[in-house]
């Protein structure tokens, strides 16, 4: 024991597994919180607005993350580097991920009917009101865990989830008895309103001024040409991206009831928390590849094998334990959704191998092959998912999620063999001293 937690402490002074460590002890964090209000919210509502929160949830999060999801790669990719238009930079990526998923949110709303019964809960000028102010805060709230990320200060972001998970959970009980219809909903946002004003407070009062004296001078910070040329090839790709994460619920929520949506939404959402796991090493790895690009090799190397030492024993408890971790919100869940657990899980695995790909393609800028990549599996997901809906139902996501993503692993391997063999250089990298440690 005193071994493995003297290595942790060595892997602290590396900024990548550092930061990579801080957003996955979030995923955990928010994981654990996030269990603790389904079943706080399966114990008191009834399965229908159980079922019906999931849905409106999703869907806030779909529209809010629009830009907000689109801009993570830039921010992560850019704010390392960007100097004196560091504030400047953070403020453009609010207002365009608010905006943005303002007006989708928007359009929705004028389009309810044709969305089904589930969503119209929606309908009214109040109800509707509060989902769209809803989405542009979220939208906010997304950006603001990637903006302390790529200012190498994620170690700030599992504090801000525990904080905002236990408000979010006391509130849902307050909520039960005086608002036995919406209080899942309300409770989920009133908190993440609340959470804006600190954690901005603290990022635009401590973390930016200390980021600007302590980082390295840059000569020329990017300019926004440069950036608006890389979010032309990334933002389509991430878009895509963001159709697995959340349109593909939302699809569903409008072909099943309320109550089996739940029931799905619950192995969806816990399967999702490990594919996160994958994604927190990679979004490390591109901030810190941006700032030495000539270690990325090394640098690839490290966050590949940590991220899979740290996912694969996750993945093993997820696919052995399935039933009995989702009997814990009821029979019914573990009845309908176990097997689209295991499948979400297994698919984590060659998923590290993608993420880790995207997060070097980032690193060099290379953002046609990026959107290339990530529309493909996006694409891939969704025909595969709808095809095998008829004969699956819910599992159809499970299969459709593995299918896609091993075929994707397969394709990019090679590419992803030579940068972490070569990195930039186009010789092969020999790790030297601590800097290669695995």
């Amino acid at each position: 024991m005193s071994k493995i937690w003297a290595k942790v402490l060595i892997d602290l002074r590396n900024p990548l597994f550092r930061q990579g460590y801080a957003l996955m002890t979030n995923t955990v964090v928010t994981g654990v919180l996030g269990m603790g209000y389904w079943l706080l919210a399966a114990h008191f509502y009834t399965p229908e607005e159980f079922g019906r929160g999931q849905a409106v949830i999703t869907a806030m999060r779909l529209f809010a993350s629009l830009t907000a999801l689109g801009f993570v790669g830039a921010l992560a990719r850019f704010l390392p580097v960007a100097g004196r238009r560091t504030p400047e930079l953070i403020l453009r990526g609010y207002g365009l991920a608010a905006a943005t998923g303002g007006v989708a949110a928007l359009g929705f709303l004028l389009t309810l009917p044709l969305w089904g019964k589930t969503y119209s809960v929606l309908s009214g000028f109040g109800p509707g009101l509060f989902f769209l102010a809803s989405v542009v805060v979220w939208a906010v709230f997304t950006l603001q865990d990637v903006v302390l990320t790529g200012l190498r200060r994620a170690t700030f972001v599992p504090l801000n989830n525990l904080v905002f998970g236990l408000v979010k959970m006391g509130l849902l009980f307050a909520l039960y008895q005086a608002l036995p219809t919406g209080g899942v909903f309300v409770s989920w946002v009133i908190p993440t309103a609340l959470a804006l004003i600190p954690v901005n407070w603290l990022i635009f009062g401590v973390v930016v001024p200390r980021h600007l004296k302590q980082a390295p001078v840059v000569a020329e910070p990017p300019k926004l040409r440069e950036i608006g040329r890389f979010l032309a090839g990334d933002f389509p790709g991430t878009l895509s991206i963001l159709a697995i994460v959340y349109l593909v619920p939302v699809v569903i929520a409008t072909q099943v009831g309320e109550a089996t949506f739940g029931r799905f939404s619950m192995a969806h959402t816990l399967a999702s928390m490990i594919e996160l796991l994958a994604m927190n090493m990679a979004v490390s790895l591109t901030v810190e590849s941006s700032l030495e690009r000539a270690k990325l090799a090394v640098k690839c190397r490290q966050a590949l094998r940590r991220a899979f030492m740290i996912v694969t024993p996750i993945i093993v408890v997820a696919i052995v334990g399935a039933p009995l971790i989702l009997r814990i919100f009821g029979s019914d869940f573990a009845e309908e959704g176990t097997t689209l657990l295991r499948l979400m899980a297994l698919a984590v695995l060659p998923r590290v191998l993608i993420e880790v790909y995207l997060s070097a393609l980032r690193a060099q800028s290379k953002a046609r092959m990026l959107a290339f990549v990530q529309i493909g599996l996006a694409v891939l997901v969704l025909v595969s998912t709808v095809t095998l809906f008829p004969y699956f139902g819910v599992n159809a996501v499970g299969y459709g999620l593995l299918f896609s993503e091993v075929l994707v692993a397969l394709l990019i391997f090679g590419n992803l063999r030579k940068i972490l063999k070569f990195g930039e250089t186009g010789r092969p990298t020999v790790t030297q001293g601590s800097s290669g440690a695995a």
